[in-house]
Protein backbone atom coordinates (compact mmCIF):
# COMPACT_ATOMS: atom_id res chain seq x y z
CA UNK A 1 0.00 0.00 0.00
CA UNK A 2 1.08 3.51 -1.00
CA UNK A 3 -0.41 6.82 0.94
CA UNK A 4 0.58 9.84 -0.03
CA UNK A 5 -0.30 13.14 1.39
CA UNK A 6 -0.64 16.28 -1.16
CA UNK A 7 1.07 18.75 1.38
CA UNK A 8 4.33 16.29 1.77
CA UNK A 9 4.36 16.01 -1.91
CA UNK A 10 7.39 18.04 -4.75
CA UNK A 11 5.87 20.87 -6.70
CA UNK A 12 5.25 19.68 -10.20
CA UNK A 13 6.14 22.34 -13.40
CA UNK A 14 3.35 22.99 -15.59
CA UNK A 15 2.88 25.65 -18.57
CA UNK A 16 -0.20 27.32 -16.12
CA UNK A 17 1.89 28.81 -13.19
CA UNK A 18 -0.45 27.60 -10.54
CA UNK A 19 0.56 24.78 -7.87
CA UNK A 20 0.06 21.62 -9.07
CA UNK A 21 0.88 18.04 -7.01
CA UNK A 22 1.44 14.82 -8.91
CA UNK A 23 -0.40 12.38 -6.36
CA UNK A 24 -1.09 9.26 -9.04
CA UNK A 25 1.29 8.11 -11.63
CA UNK A 26 1.05 4.86 -13.52
CA UNK A 27 0.97 3.68 -17.01
CA UNK A 28 -2.84 3.96 -16.55
CA UNK A 29 -4.11 7.29 -14.79
CA UNK A 30 -2.36 10.64 -13.54
CA UNK A 31 -4.37 12.40 -10.86
CA UNK A 32 -3.06 15.74 -10.03
CA UNK A 33 -3.87 18.03 -6.92
CA UNK A 34 -4.07 21.59 -8.10
CA UNK A 35 -4.07 24.67 -5.80
CA UNK A 36 -5.83 27.98 -7.33
CA UNK A 37 -5.59 31.09 -5.36
CA UNK A 38 -7.66 33.92 -5.97
CA UNK A 39 -7.38 35.05 -9.48
CA UNK A 40 -5.55 32.43 -10.91
CA UNK A 41 -6.74 29.35 -13.60
CA UNK A 42 -5.33 27.41 -16.20
CA UNK A 43 -4.95 28.59 -19.65
CA UNK A 44 -7.97 26.85 -21.99
CA UNK A 45 -6.42 23.58 -23.07
CA UNK A 46 -7.51 20.33 -25.22
CA UNK A 47 -5.74 16.73 -23.40
CA UNK A 48 -5.93 13.51 -26.06
CA UNK A 49 -7.49 12.02 -23.39
CA UNK A 50 -10.98 12.05 -20.88
CA UNK A 51 -9.94 14.78 -18.08
CA UNK A 52 -12.43 14.24 -14.74
CA UNK A 53 -12.45 17.50 -12.28
CA UNK A 54 -13.21 16.35 -8.72
CA UNK A 55 -13.93 19.53 -6.72
CA UNK A 56 -12.17 19.00 -2.82
CA UNK A 57 -12.54 22.86 -1.80
CA UNK A 58 -13.85 25.91 -3.11
CA UNK A 59 -15.79 26.97 -5.90
CA UNK A 60 -14.24 27.34 -9.15
CA UNK A 61 -15.27 28.06 -12.42
CA UNK A 62 -15.11 25.32 -15.42
CA UNK A 63 -14.85 25.76 -18.77
CA UNK A 64 -15.65 22.64 -20.74
CA UNK A 65 -16.25 23.81 -24.86
CA UNK A 66 -18.73 26.14 -24.92
CA UNK A 67 -19.99 25.82 -21.04
CA UNK A 68 -18.33 27.80 -18.33
CA UNK A 69 -20.17 27.43 -14.85
CA UNK A 70 -19.43 27.62 -11.59
CA UNK A 71 -19.01 24.79 -9.38
CA UNK A 72 -18.81 23.85 -5.79
CA UNK A 73 -17.15 21.59 -3.39
CA UNK A 74 -17.62 17.66 -3.89
CA UNK A 75 -18.48 18.13 -7.79
CA UNK A 76 -16.88 15.97 -10.16
CA UNK A 77 -17.02 17.84 -13.73
CA UNK A 78 -16.58 15.52 -16.93
CA UNK A 79 -14.39 16.64 -19.96
CA UNK A 80 -13.99 14.47 -23.02
CA UNK A 81 -10.73 14.32 -24.88
CA UNK A 82 -10.00 16.55 -27.49
CA UNK A 83 -12.38 19.29 -26.38
CA UNK A 84 -10.71 22.63 -24.75
CA UNK A 85 -11.07 23.09 -20.90
CA UNK A 86 -9.84 25.16 -18.26
CA UNK A 87 -10.26 26.01 -14.52
CA UNK A 88 -10.44 29.54 -12.91
CA UNK A 89 -10.38 30.47 -9.27
CA UNK A 90 -12.82 33.65 -9.60
CA UNK A 91 -13.27 33.89 -5.65
CA UNK A 92 -11.23 35.43 -3.04
CA UNK A 93 -11.02 31.80 -1.06
CA UNK A 94 -8.47 29.41 -2.03
CA UNK A 95 -9.56 26.44 -4.60
CA UNK A 96 -8.37 22.80 -4.42
CA UNK A 97 -8.76 20.83 -7.31
CA UNK A 98 -8.10 17.14 -8.32
CA UNK A 99 -7.68 16.42 -11.45
CA UNK A 100 -7.88 13.25 -13.49
CA UNK A 101 -6.71 11.91 -16.56
CA UNK A 102 -7.78 8.53 -17.78
CA UNK A 103 -5.88 6.62 -19.46
CA UNK A 104 -2.67 8.16 -18.97
CA UNK A 105 -2.15 10.32 -22.05
CA UNK A 106 0.54 9.40 -24.52
CA UNK A 107 0.23 12.68 -26.57
CA UNK A 108 1.07 16.30 -25.06
CA UNK A 109 -1.70 18.58 -23.80
CA UNK A 110 -2.17 21.39 -26.21
CA UNK A 111 -2.30 25.26 -25.00
CA UNK A 112 -4.15 27.30 -26.33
Amino acid sequence: MEIRNYTKLQKSDNPHGIQSKKMYDTDHAIIMHLLLKAGEGLKPHITPVDVAFYVLEGSPTILVGEEKIEVKKDDIIESPKDIVHSIYNETDSDVRVLVMKLPKPTKKTKIL
